[in-house]
This record gives C-alpha cells, sequence and structure tokens, in this order.
C-alpha cells in the first residue's frame, strides 16, 4: 500500500482488460478500434468473473481472453512483450518501457521504470528477456495479492474506504473518508465504489511496488532478537508505534536483559576464550566453565552481566532516535526505508550509539575477565581504570568495532532480506505473517551470517579492551593484533569462542522473542 500521492497512477485495467466486455458479450471485440492496447495482456492468472458483470449468453463458453484472462498465459504475456519492446531486440529497456507504457496511456517516471527493470534483470544486462519479464511479474503480482489479501479486513474479495482508511492508519497516515474515496474512485471501474482484485492488480501491475510496507512491517527483526550484539540495524517503526516508542524500548530492553541474563555463562565464556585462548590454552567449553566455578564459585558465571544488561537502554534509545534523525537527513518520506538505506541508516545509527556507550563495552569485557575479589562493582572498576590507564582506556578496540558493524549489519540484513523473500515466493498464499517458527529460524540464521562475517573484528576488539589485564602483555595496535594472532595461532585463532557464541544465538533468540511479545502485551502495545 502507498502513500496518497503514489496511489494515482492510470489504470491498466483501462487498457489491458477491454476484453472484459467480450467475456459478457462475445460479440464484442477487445481488439477493436485498432488501438494500441488491443495486443496487450494483463496479468499471469487467469480472469475471475468479477462482482457486478453479467453471466454469459445463454450455450455460450466464456471467452478464452488473450488479453486479460483464459489459459494461454504464456500467449498472453508473450503479447504484452512484443508491445514494450518497441525496437523489437528482444529485451525491454527502459526507453522501451518509456515508449511502450505511453502508447497504452500509462506514465510512470524514469526512476519507477528504473526499478522495474533494476527489479527483473538477473543477468544484469540493463534489460529485461521475456523469462526475466514472466518472473518479474509473477513475483510482483504474487506480492500485490499478498497486500490486497491484508487490506481486505472483511475478507470479502474487496477493499472499500474504511478498509483504506484503517491500513493506512497503521502505517501512520491519516486520510479523510473523502481522500479515500477518491483513491477509490482512481482505481474503480464499475462503479462500486470498492475495489475487487483484478481492479487492484491492474492499477499496480507496472508500478515497482518494491518495498511494500504490509510486508515489511509483518517481518520485525532487530527489536525483537537479542542475541548480545550491539551491532544489528533498527526496526522501522509506524507513526502509530512511534508514537509508543518507549514502550517498545522498555519491551525490548526488558527481553534482552531477561535474555542476556539466561545466557550470560556462554558470553564470560566466549570473553575468557577470546582473550586467554592460545595454542598453548586451548580452553575448551567444559574446562572453561570448570575453570570458573573454581575460581569464583557459580555466580562467577555472571561477571560482566550487569554493566552488559545497563546499557540496553541507554543504547537502544539512541540508536532509535539517531536513526530517525538520519531517516530526515537523506530526505526519505518513505513509509519504510529500502535494504540498502536501511543499511547505511542502521549502520551510522549504530555507530552513533556505539560511541555513546562504548565505554561500558570496555567495562563489561574488564568485569568478565576479573578474578575474585579485584573490583568491588562496576563503579570501583571504572576508577580502577581512570587511575592507572587514563579516559583513552575506555576506547581500547574502538576502531575494530566500528569497522564490525559494516559487515555484521549488511550480512544480517542480506540474509534475513534473502530468508523472507524466499519464504514469500515459496510458501505465502493469503497473508505475508509467516508464523513464530519461521520469524525465529529467520532472525537465528541471519544472527548467526552477520556474527561470523565480524567475528574476527569483535575477537580484537574483546581483546584490545582486556589487555591491560593480561599481565606483562603486549599492548597492541588493531593491525598488530591481527598480524599476532594470525602468526601465532593461524587463521583459526581468529575465531576462538565461537562455539559458546554460536551456543548462544537460538536460546537468546527464543527468549527474547517470548519476553517481548509478553511484555508488549503487558503494557498495552498489541500486534497488528
Amino acid at each position: 500500500m502507498h502513500q496518497q500521492g503514489s496511489l494515482m497512477p492510470p489504470l491498466l485495467g483501462d487498457v489491458f482488460c477491454q476484453c472484459r466486455a467480450a467475456e459478457t458479450h462475445p460479440g464484442v471485440d477487445p481488439g477493436g478500434g485498432g488501438d494500441p492496447s488491443s495486443a496487450a495482456p494483463s496479468t499471469p492468472v487467469t480472469q475471475q468473473p468479477r462482482p457486478g458483470d453479467g453471466p454469459s449468453a445463454p450455450g455460450q463458453t466464456p471467452h478464452p481472453c488473450d488479453i486479460c484472462g483464459g489459459p494461454e498465459q504464456d500467449h498472453r504475456l508473450k503479447v504484452l512483450f512484443q508491445v514494450l519492446d518497441v525496437n523489437g531486440d528482444g529485451g525491454i529497456c527502459v526507453n522501451d518501457l518509456t515508449i511502450g507504457l505511453k502508447k497504452l496511456g500509462v506514465h510512470r517516471t524514469e526512476h519507477e521504470l528504473m526499478k522495474i527493470v533494476k527489479a527483473g534483470d538477473k543477468d544484469l544486462d540493463g534489460q529485461l528477456d521475456f523469462e526475466e519479464f514472466v518472473h518479474y511479474l509473477r513475483d510482483h503480482e504474487k506480492k500485490l495479492r499478498l497486500v490486497f489479501k491484508s487490506l481486505d479486513r472483511k475478507n470479502d474479495g474487496r477493499i472499500d474506504s474504511q478498509e483504506i482508511m484503517q491500513s493506512l492508519r497503521d502505517l501512520g497516515v491519516n486520510i479523510s473518508e473523502e481522500q479515500a474515496q477518491k483513491i477509490l474512485r482512481s482505481m474503480d471501474k464499475n462503479g462500486t465504489m470498492t475495489i475487487d482484485w483484478n481492479e487492484w492488480r491492474d492499477y499496480h501491475l507496472l508500478h515497482p511496488a518494491d518495498n511494500i510496507p504490509e510486508i515489511i512491517l509483518h517481518w520485525k527483526h532487530s527489536t525483537i532478537f537479542d542475541v548480545g550484539e550491539s551491532l544489528t540495524v533498527p526496526d522501522e517503526f509506524t507513526a502509530e508505534e512511534k508514537r509508543m516508542w518507549w514502550r517498545h524500548l522498555v519491551a525490548g530492553g526488558g527481553a534482552g536483559a531477561v535474555s542476556r541474563t539466561c545466557t550470560a555463562p556462554l558470553d564470560r565464556l566466549k570473553v575468557l576464550m577470546q582473550v586467554h585462548g592460545s595454542k598453548r590454552n586451548s580452553m575448551r567449553i567444559t574446562g572453561g566453565f570448570a575453570q570458573m566455578i573454581r575460581e569464583g564459585g557459580v555466580r562467577s558465571l555472571w561477571r560482566g552481566n550487569g554493566i552488559n544488561v545497563i546499557k540496553i537502554a541507554p543504547e537502544s534509545a539512541i540508536k532509535f532516535m539517531a536513526y530517525e534523525q538520519i531517516k530526515r537527513l537523506m530526505g526519505s518520506n518513505q513509509v519504510t526505508l529500502g535494504i540498502s538505506e536501511r543499511l547505511v541508516a542502521g549502520s551510522l545509527a549504530g555507530a552513533i550509539a556505539q560511541s555513546s556507550i562504548y565505554p561500558m563495552e570496555v567495562l563489561k569485557t574488564r568485569l568478565a575477565l576479573r578474578k575474585t575479589g579485584q573490583y568491588s562493582g562496576i563503579v570501583h572498576c571504572a576508577k580502577h581504570i581512570f587511575q592507572k590507564e587514563g579516559v583513552a582506556a575506555f576506547y581500547k578496540g574502538y576502531v575494530p568495532n566500528m569497522l564490525g558493524i559494516i559487515p555484521y549489519a549488511g550480512i544480517d540484513l542480506a540474509v534475513y532480506e534473502t530468508l523472507k523473500n524466499s519464504w514469500l515466493q515459496r510458501f505465502a498464499k493469503d497473508s505475508a505473517d509467516p508464523g513464530v517458527f519461521v520469524l525465529l529460524a529467520c532472525g537465528t540464521t541471519s544472527s548467526t551470517c552477520g556474527q561470523l562475517s565480524s567475528y574476527p573484528l569483535a575477537l580484537v576488539r574483546t581483546r584490545m579492551q582486556g589487555q591491560a589485564s593480561l599481565e606483562g602483555g603486549p599492548q597492541m595496535t588493531m593491525t598488530g593484533l591481527f598480524r599476532h594472532i594470525v602468526r601465532t595461532e593461524g587463521f583459526m585463532g581468529l575465531y576462538r569462542g565461537l562455539a559458546p557464541n554460536f551456543m548462544k544465538v537460538i536460546p537468546s533468540v527464543s527468549i527474547s522473542y517470548v519476553v517481548y511479545e509478553h511484555l508488549k502485551i503487558r503494557l498495552g502495545v498489541h500486534s497488528k
């Protein structure tokens, strides 16, 4: 669904579906008059009877329309392809679309046409061959079907003005009933003041609706899935959700606190293995746990967890505020951003948030590495670092941490979008809501891939943060530490602690999801 300004291009049904008259009046020639649209097919599905259409004449078989219905799907698409391939070279480029659509009375901006070609151009040759053209239309129509089903709240096969108003209101766009009726009239061709599937499909068929908010908003990701990392891209929120932003932050913070507390022993083990692990001291999971308990008892498994929980709230709030401001600076007036825009805005917001709370990251590492009786608490640890090492110590490892944001966020988003689109292509039928299991599977997989891509940087960051805790150990720069690890431990030395890190992903995701949903209900924030 688009905002009002983008809901009023010419209706493709005016051009593609003249043959509907032939379905009810077989004597009418749908291609009469030599109109350039006479050869233009509609969409790759069989035309269904429309409310308001009359029955076929007695004894007549419905016309197997080559333009907007009938079984000859490939033929219909081939005819449309031939109409748009104005120079007859077997490929549709932006210039072909511009000229071909103008002949059909359909006007799109050059930017919109470029997005259509880019979306369907699999071999990156700058144009759509017939196979790419068919694949694009089928994929695009499936997305339109999902949106139509979601807008059709009464499930009666029609969208009326009230449903349009409510759907736009959910996306933060408030319109009057008069404006909603104006939108309806732009698509309604049979005078019912409702939009059926055929009218909706024809209207949007060659419009590049590649960023459908309805689909994106069903696929919440970063806020729900807390895996103890700080490099995720912020979620998209509707205007209605932004008015209750503090409740979402409280729910997300509470979910993160429970999740991180439950998996804190694995997180501390990861830190110990990253800093103390080497070829000579090959720390294993069972041996690491035994060592921690032997040195400080069972309670020592949670060292560093207090500051890890405390930093959730300020980091989330700063990241959320920064993300919204960056979106405004980017000049985006969309309800939701595309994946590339999200990556840029999210990475910048993450960098700002991390810069603001980074001393807490250093404190978390030092507290996790401390020996029994070394520090009495967070404040004592901070004073000790300041007195012994100065202010600069609170920013050790800052550079690799900032560099890690881009690969983590980029891989995480890319994998998530790929899994989401794959599920939509293969399994989505009547709704874009995948259900809890698919959400957890996609979130876990994408987060795992994101962590894997940035893990060497995370390891170097942690070692730099904890260098002072190693008595007599060298104080190295980022590049020096990389070279030292590869030289002394091999390439796999950059992945020490990976096993406990991955072991905590699934429980972290599952716990944070359950707690987040529970807290949202308790706080009066109900999912749509």
